[in-house]
């Protein structure tokens, strides 16, 4: 069993470079001030919650752009429900991918389109992998009987 000491330290240390590298914004900060020992799951559902809502979001714009006549007036109001949504949890690369997205919905630019959904899955896979370790960390600590930091 690890020292809750050194969990807590690796979590620190981990949560940090997520806002130093821009994956985090303080939208995320507010979110963990809403978690309590009442609540002290609230982060792990609401980012589970995200998680499910991309994948759908992520499908639809997958199959709304291979269809043969494109509604671009569709594929931006997905993309405004997952930049919504990532806006929402402090996934800040998502969203601003999710932007220029929407300018390329503007501009009925397919190729852009496109593009911008493999940047948007790459981002969103890359948060989503590190929020999965930060979560995992969290449930160490837990389990060890430490607190979250």
């Amino acid at each position: 069993m690890e020292n809750v000491g050194l969990l807590r330290g690796r979590y620190v240390d981990f949560v940090a470079s997520l806002y130093r590298e821009g994956f985090l914004d303080d939208q995320f900060v507010q979110l963990q001030k809403l978690q309590d020992e009442g609540n002290p799951y609230f982060v792990v559902e609401v980012v589970s919650l995200y998680f499910e809502d991309s994948e759908k979001l992520m499908n639809n714009l997958t199959t709304a752009l291979q269809q043969h006549v494109v509604d671009f007036k569709q594929i931006d109001a997905h993309v405004h429900q997952f930049k919504g949504s990532s806006s929402s949890i402090g996934a800040q690369r998502v969203k601003n991918m999710c932007v220029a997205f929407r300018g390329f919905c503007e501009q009925k630019n397919l190729d852009g389109c496109l593009k911008c959904l493999q940047q948007v899955k790459h981002e969103y896979y890359i948060v989503k992998n590190k929020l999965e370790t930060m979560i995992r960390l969290e449930r160490q600590i837990l389990e060890a009987g430490g607190t979250i930091p």
